[in-house]
């Protein structure tokens, strides 16, 4: 009886913070509204194909980086009120991380310079003729780095003025060897176990490592990916986290459901000024940042095989660039007329009112299956 009133007062408190971000992020929103459209962090459709896509010149000067009101919101109330070193140092400090990077990425598309990289070719050719022999070492001995940038490129949208494609790998990767070094060497040997659906548990040791670590950066680059309609991520997100509240909740583990719930919360006031026309957008600020916490949550609460199910509809967006780059490149023929998904069916003629609502639909279907399967 006292563990099921235990469980009522946690499910109490959640609403609560819930509710409490709500109401703190509707008052910044507002604030953060004014300081955007003072300082022109706008969208342009410098580099922006789609705007081939009706309407979507419509969307040119709407103000980016709108994810900060969640992420203001979700740190602010977590530092004061659920800050504990266990379990939420590490989830806030790598939002704030990939948030920082998402951030720099949309001050550079506003106000930086155009950025070019060399190709692979004029790379090899330096490492020949450069006049300098430490300069011509140093071309060969980064040869694989190079590599790097170009492959990488074939991941991307125009480069532009922002940051590069294998620059955000990079800072992704760090967030998810931190994750990884925290629940490895800080959390003991019971986080070195996955959940098997429909198998049970099974002790993995050191391979946790790259498994979170992929899982963080696949899951912030999906996030970011879907975030190219109003309301389409800000509205999964919200089913995603609320998942995570739940199964947080029915676990026991109480910081995790108040920051899950808090971001629920956060996320109600976002999305309910990103429904079209939308006041202002997510931003890579909040798509990196989110991402990133929706994983790691997710891996703290020993659900990390189950992200692709909680998370579907961005790693089906996420899979449909995989599979039109494949596409590209090895049948030299596109697979869509232009991915993300979300800008294939718009190009069929599909609205962006049906688009969102019927990813949030068949979103919420598949998260509602992945709790069932967490469940078991």
């Amino acid at each position: 009886m006292n563990l099921a009133i235990a469980s009522i007062d946690l499910l109490h408190t959640a609403i609560f913070f819930g509710l409490c971000a709500c109401g703190i992020s509707f008052l910044f929103a507002p604030l953060l509204t004014k300081v955007l459209y003072r300082y022109r962090i706008t969208r342009h459709n410098e580099y922006d194909q789609t705007h081939m896509i009706a309407d979507r010149a419509n969307k040119v000067g709407t103000p980016i980086m709108g994810g900060l009101l969640v992420i203001v919101t979700v740190a602010l109330i977590t530092m004061l009120f659920n800050w504990e070193r266990k379990w939420t140092w590490v989830p806030i400090g790598v939002m704030l991380l990939s948030a920082l990077l998402g951030g720099i990425d949309d001050i550079l598309h506003i106000y930086g310079h155009e950025r070019r990289s060399r190709k692979l070719s004029q790379i090899l050719r330096l490492a020949r003729i450069h006049k300098y022999w430490y300069m011509r070492i140093w071309y060969i001995i980064s040869l694989p780095w190079h590599a790097f940038k170009r492959i990488s490129v074939w991941l991307s949208r125009h480069p532009g003025k922002g940051v590069h494609v294998h620059e955000k790998l990079l800072f992704q990767f760090i967030a998810g060897a931190v994750t990884a070094y925290w629940i490895y060497f800080k959390l003991g040997e019971h986080w070195q176990t996955i959940h098997i659906p429909f198998d049970g548990f099974v002790s993995i040791g050191f391979w946790i490592i790259p498994l979170i670590i992929f899982f963080v950066m696949a899951t912030a680059n999906a996030v970011n990916i879907t975030d190219g309609m109003d309301g389409l991520a800000g509205g999964s997100l919200i089913i995603s986290f609320s998942a995570l509240t739940i199964l947080s909740w029915l676990e026991g583990m109480e910081a995790i459901t108040l920051l899950n719930a808090t971001t629920v919360g956060a996320l109600l006031t976002y999305t309910y000024f990103n429904i079209k026309p939308a006041r202002f957008e997510m931003g890579d600020v909040g798509s990196l940042g989110l991402g990133s916490l929706f994983a790691i949550n997710a891996i703290v609460m020993n659900q990390l095989l189950l992200i692709p199910l909680l998370g579907f509809i961005f790693y089906a967006e996420l899979a449909s660039v995989i599979i039109q780059v494949l596409g590209r490149y090895l049948l030299g023929r596109r697979i869509f007329k232009m991915a993300p998904i979300h800008y294939h069916l718009a190009f069929r003629g599909w609205s962006e009112e049906k688009t969102v609502m019927r990813f949030w639909v068949i979103h919420a279907i598949v998260v509602l299956f992945g709790v069932w399967v967490a469940l078991l």
